[in-house]
């Protein structure tokens, strides 16, 4: 038809031209609009084929029959043969579970026989930060949801400050100029001016068109990576030259046969004004500088950082439930099958990010953050921890689990908490108050380690069910996962914790394990030394007392010798 159009004459070829040099420059400036398109595709390109296969060859066979009966014939079978797709690959969700199954093929995973400590608390949870975060705002202004990153050698939330999605023309024509960087080990964290960095990101999450982040990046993949990655989660952090850049985690897609998600590198944002190089730049390759996985140990800051998108470490950890093999998570079997316990009331869900310290487990593992999930059995009613998994947080191709099943330790998992720790103080109004994001606490106490769960309660608005009440001293609890006991601790002094845990558990812990091991405070200078003087004064007091005996035996001796 084109060519038929193109020999009729100038005019023709003149419009067919124009017309051609538009599309391109439609496909070209507006990768970021149809990349979703090209994504599902790749995503789901074995079953289009398989389909797009099928149904070509049952309408060639239909239209060469000339019988009535083989044509009704051919279009019950397509018909069938499609209901079929579609009840079993997404009504039964076959197609995630051979996705999660290659995930699980993928992964290198190392069973640890010990569980690692955890170091560096934090004792906000992520929706409590938020919320207080967005106190500190105004009305033109968004924060966006925080992430806990290794910020100057601590553990910070940091979150942009960003122009407000409710007015468009501030996502237009604003930049992101302030970020806050608020320590997670800290129960009074502040969103004052010293944890408000001014930095300028002229590509910010809330901004639009070519500003926008994710268009931003698209726009920046190569044609080959338009096709297999995606942006993710975005995270703020200082790179190794101590300035503030936004850090965009990537999703890899590999694999022919349900293709599935891995962990595709980052593509880093400087911060900077917006200009009209930047605009062109933005419009036609995009912005950042893509950093491969192979290429992220040549960086400092992003080693032992949080850059894994969370949506790829929930499938891995949920992968796990093939351990006992391909068909074990099927209704017939499920002897090992275990799931992600869900997260109520829009609490934030697992991975929880927490530091921990793998110094004394004789593995290779780094001492960092990772991201931590508690996995339990599948059946509604059953709440134990089934497992304990350890991705590091970095991406780092390894996936570190503890069977706590195969122990028979009897650990009590996350979703048993929240009951716990309502039973614990009754007196509480739990119509309104809830606990929430019961992360992982593992302490060398009395002994051995001890693994409790760690969680904060918090107000949730009943208009609103994503606004926390973000209290400065949270109330705290610490559950025994072993002896399901609630201890309720004082979030101001993290320092005595492991001592308000002995004191009110150390009398059960010597009954059932017949130990007898007591918790000793580490004495300081000021009381070892007057301690050493104390005892000074005591013996020279009884000296004193001595040399007086002497000299009154004395005189008894010369009055008993003179009679």
């Amino acid at each position: 038809m084109i060519k038929n159009y193109w020999i009729k004459g100038p005019r023709q070829k003149k419009t067919i031209v124009l017309l051609s040099i538009l599309i391109l420059g439609l496909l070209f400036f507006l990768r970021d609009d149809y990349q979703p398109a090209l994504l599902f595709v790749r995503k789901f390109i074995f079953i289009i084929l398989l389909c797009f296969a099928i149904l070509y060859f049952g309408l060639r066979k239909f239209r060469q029959s000339a019988s009535t009966g083989k044509r009704i014939g051919i279009l019950i079978f397509l018909t069938v043969f499609f209901g079929i797709v579609y009840y079993v690959g997404w009504n039964m969700k076959f197609y995630d579970y051979m996705k999660t199954y290659n995930v699980f093929n993928d992964l290198n995973k190392i069973e640890i026989v010990e569980l690692p400590l955890t170091q560096n608390e934090r004792i906000q949870p992520l929706r409590n930060i938020f919320s207080m975060a967005n106190e500190s705002v105004g009305e033109t202004k968004d924060v966006s949801l925080p992430h806990l990153v290794r910020v100057d050698g601590s553990n910070q939330w940091t979150m942009a400050i960003q122009p407000t999605e409710k007015y468009v023309w501030q996502g237009i024509k604003d930049n992101t100029e302030e970020v806050f960087s608020v320590s997670s080990t800290t129960p009074f964290p502040r969103f004052s001016s010293e944890n408000r960095i001014p930095v300028t990101f002229s590509i910010g999450e809330s901004l639009k068109f070519s500003r926008n982040t994710y268009n931003a990046v698209v726009q920046r993949l190569n044609p080959w990576m338009l096709f297999n990655y995606e942006p993710s989660d975005t995270y703020y952090m200082k790179n190794d030259k101590g300035a503030w850049v936004e850090v965009v985690s990537l999703i890899k897609w590999k694999g022919f046969f349900f293709p599935y998600p891995t962990f595709g590198g980052v593509m880093v944002i400087e911060n900077g004004e917006h200009t009209f190089k930047d605009y062109l730049e933005r419009i036609t390759i995009g912005k950042g500088i893509y950093i491969s996985p192979e290429e992220m140990k040549d960086y400092a800051y992003l080693t032992k950082q949080n850059t894994l998108a969370e949506k790829v470490s929930r499938l891995q950890a949920e992968s796990l439930k093939f351990l006992a093999g391909f068909s074990d998570p099927l209704p017939w079997n499920m002897e090992s099958a275990v799931k992600i316990p869900t997260a109520p009331k829009d609490q934030n869900a697992q991975p929880y990010v927490t530091d921990f310290d793998f110094s004394d487990t004789k593995t290779d593992a780094f001492s960092g953050l990772y991201h931590w999930f508690g996995l339990e059995p599948v059946g509604d009613e059953r709440t134990s921890l089934s497992y304990s998994v350890f991705i590091p947080a970095d991406g780092t191709d390894k996936l570190y689990f503890y069977n706590h099943a195969a122990k028979k330790q009897g650990y009590a998992g996350v979703s048993a908490m929240p009951l716990k720790v309502k039973e614990s103080k009754k007196e509480y109004d739990w119509s309104s108050n809830t606990p929430v994001e019961f992360r992982p606490y593992i302490k060398n106490i009395a002994g051995r380690k001890r693994m409790f769960f760690l969680g904060t309660v918090s107000t949730i608005s009943d208009d609103n069910p994503e606004q926390f009440d973000g209290s400065a001293t949270p109330d705290l609890a610490l559950v025994d996962s072993e002896y399901r006991d609630v201890v309720w601790i004082n979030a101001k002094k993290p320092s005595t914790w492991n001592e308000e845990v002995y004191n009110q558990l150390n009398e059960a812990w010597r009954t059932s394990e017949g130990a007898n091991v007591y918790f000793e405070k580490e004495k300081t200078v000021l009381e070892k030394n007057q301690s050493i003087l104390d005892s000074i004064k005591l013996i020279s007091k009884k000296e004193k007392s001595v040399k007086e005996i002497q000299r009154l035996q004395k005189q008894i001796d010369s009055i008993k010798i003179n009679q």
